[in-house]
């Protein structure tokens, strides 16, 4: 990768500016963390076992058995040896890219889109080649796009369901397009599955796309429905072996192995699997009945597309610079919103994030905040 060509990462550097200068988060996308004594609270005795016995030396590089063991079991199709964890989703991404990407092969991305799914491509040398949601057909994703803008060079198509930042979602249907469209180029389908767990309905749940193609890679992380983002363990889950190969190789050449604390700590949520995403969805439910009864009354200056899955949307001002008045807020209230133009979206949008436990509080400062200007 030329890193010279590696555009500055906008959403990750507007964090940097304001996430710990403000009180409140109305664009986070995670759900509220758990303290330390919450988690512990959840540990099976092996899980706590491991905890009070823990060596904080080097781990195995692919990450800890027991951990893959658990994550395995989140997938129908796949075992323990189809699993690499990672910091984060964010390396999952850095290390996929690179390891099925050169210069000169095409990526199709679906859009807007957390920057790495493109940038990183961009810096490869590949030809990045958008596919843009649009809001005046409600954020829905038409694969026969996809499809179209697929060429004989088209190595990657990234994807992310449930959708960061506008909260929509595909249907069984549209996803076993996207498998057949993957297919049949001989391109890897890579599915950035984050949010995986916080669909509203249960019959609206798609399976993850390393189990319905071979060559396909789902993309899992513990920061977002998990709820556990200070654990920076993320993972890569899928039947392609030489994707695993390679990324397994590129990670030696980066973090090289995992956290010891944050790896059995993942392994206690995810033991507790059922109990974390009931917590977390009932967070991003509540919180949802909250912000449509605030753009309910406040129509004459925000519009928005309620979202479907996640724990985020993707609203707009009617009349208002998104970046002006998230600069302003942050500032005078000391409220954090999220501009759209982070996400190469119009001035007008902003991400508001729905998995806080005061949002409440923040959509009060928000409301009048839009009074006094």
């Amino acid at each position: 990768m030329n890193v010279e060509r590696l555009e500055d990462f906008a959403l990750e550097r507007y964090f940097a500016r304001w996430e710990f200068a403000v009180d409140h988060q109305l664009s986070a996308s995670d759900i509220e963390p758990y303290t330390l004594s919450e988690l512990l609270a959840l540990a099976d005795a092996d899980s706590l076992s491991r905890w009070d016995a823990l060596s904080l030396g080097y781990t195995e590089s692919a990450g800890l058995p027991a951990l893959r063991e658990e994550v395995a079991r989140t997938y129908r199709q796949l075992d323990p040896a189809c699993v690499i964890t990672l910091a984060g989703a964010e390396e999952g991404i850095f290390l996929a890219m690179h390891a099925l990407l050169t210069p000169g092969d095409d990526l199709v991305v679906v859009t807007p889109a957390y920057q790495s799914l493109h940038s990183i491509g961009r810096a490869i040398g590949a030809r990045v080649v958008e596919v843009p949601l649009r809001a005046d057909r409600g954020w829905l994703l038409d694969p026969e796009e996809v499809a179209r803008a697929v060429t004989s060079r088209t190595k990657v198509i990234a994807i992310n369901f449930p959708h960061n930042p506008t909260g929509s979602h595909i249907t069984r249907d549209v996803q076993r397009r996207l498998v057949e469209v993957a297919e049949a180029a001989g391109a890897v389908l890579f599915s950035d599955e984050v949010y995986r767990g916080l669909e509203y309905r249960t019959d609206e749940a798609v399976p993850p796309a390393a189990d319905l193609s071979e060559t396909a890679v789902s993309l899992g992380v513990m920061s977002k429905s998990y709820a556990l983002a200070g654990l920076r363990i993320g993972w890569l889950a899928t039947r392609n072996t030489t994707l695993l190969t390679r990324v397994a190789r590129l990670k030696d050449y980066t973090t090289i192995c995992n956290s010891a604390p944050s790896e059995v700590l993942a392994l206690i949520a995810m033991r507790a699997t059922d109990r974390v995403l009931a917590r977390s969805r009932t967070i991003v439910a509540d919180n949802l009945e909250c912000a449509r009864a605030f753009f309910a009354s406040r129509e004459a200056d925000l519009a928005w597309t309620p979202p479907r899955a996640g724990s985020v949307a993707f609203p707009a001002f009617v009349s208002r610079n998104a970046e002006d008045f998230s600069r302003e807020i942050a500032e005078r209230d000391r409220v954090l919103l999220m501009p759209g133009s982070v996400f190469g979206s119009e001035a007008s949008r902003f991400r508001l994030g729905l998995g806080r436990r005061d949002l409440p509080i923040a959509l009060e400062k928000f409301g009048k905040a839009l009074q006094k200007s």
